[in-house]
């Protein structure tokens, strides 16, 4: 009997401004569900860099939120890893929705592009998915977290839509950007098993647009493994 792949899927909380992108994140936990994998979702237990109302858009002073406990309302109760307790070696793949999560929490790329730097274990436990050479889909702004995370490393070919300012980042980072015109298109390097797309990069894109994107990239990732 064939076996069952099992894919990690890390989250940066819930939410677009200040955690994962809960779209991006449940229409990645339906593809691959669509394509009969088991898939776990993880997130570092720590505090998230601030937290915003998000009927507002603005940040609310003093608040504090979990982002273990935030990506717990996407995973269900109970259903979301610690970090510190995941191992790449139980997973055949990794998949990382966007939100800004990804790049407040995940790392500081949202203030700092290409200065950034990211949290030790979020960039050990990715690192680990390429030195391992397991495939990596990576949605949204996480291709940022991947360049960071690779950075000095190796070289990818990668997308975060059409964002110039993004573009330019990676470009400093030592990687390839290929600009996208929507978020239905993905773009894979084959050397790194790294297969991205831009979904909510493109802030007016059409959902069903970005599930068509997200179950590219999905279906690409499992190909590989």
């Amino acid at each position: 009997m064939a076996k069952t792949l099992k894919v990690a899927v890390l989250l940066a909380g819930c939410g677009h401004l200040d955690g994962a992108e809960v779209r991006e994140a449940v229409l990645t936990l339906l593809a691959l569900d669509q394509h009969g994998v088991d898939f776990q979702c993880i997130a570092p237990n720590a505090d998230q860099h601030h937290v915003i109302n998000h009927a507002t858009g603005q940040p609310v002073p003093g608040a504090v939120r979990n982002i273990l406990e935030e990506s717990s309302r996407i995973a269900r109760v109970g259903q979301c890893l610690d970090l510190a307790k995941a191992r790449v070696e139980d997973f055949d793949a990794l998949v990382m929705p966007g939100g800004y999560g990804v790049a407040k929490n995940h790392c500081s790329f949202a203030f700092k592009g290409a200065e950034a730097d990211v949290r030790p274990d979020v960039a050990a436990f990715v690192r680990g998915f390429f030195d391992a050479k397991k495939p990596v889909g990576a949605i949204c702004i996480a291709p940022a977290l991947v360049a960071l995370t690779l950075s000095g490393r190796s070289a990818a070919r990668l997308t975060l839509g059409g964002d110039p300012g993004c573009a330019d980042a990676m470009r400093r980072l030592g990687h390839l950007h290929q600009d996208t015109p929507s978020s239905r298109e993905i773009v894979i390097d084959e050397a790194l098993k790294l297969v991205t797309t831009p979904a909510y990069m493109f802030d007016d894109a059409r959902l069903s647009d970005v599930w068509v994107g997200i179950e590219r990239c999905v279906a690409e990732v499992l190909e590989r493994c």
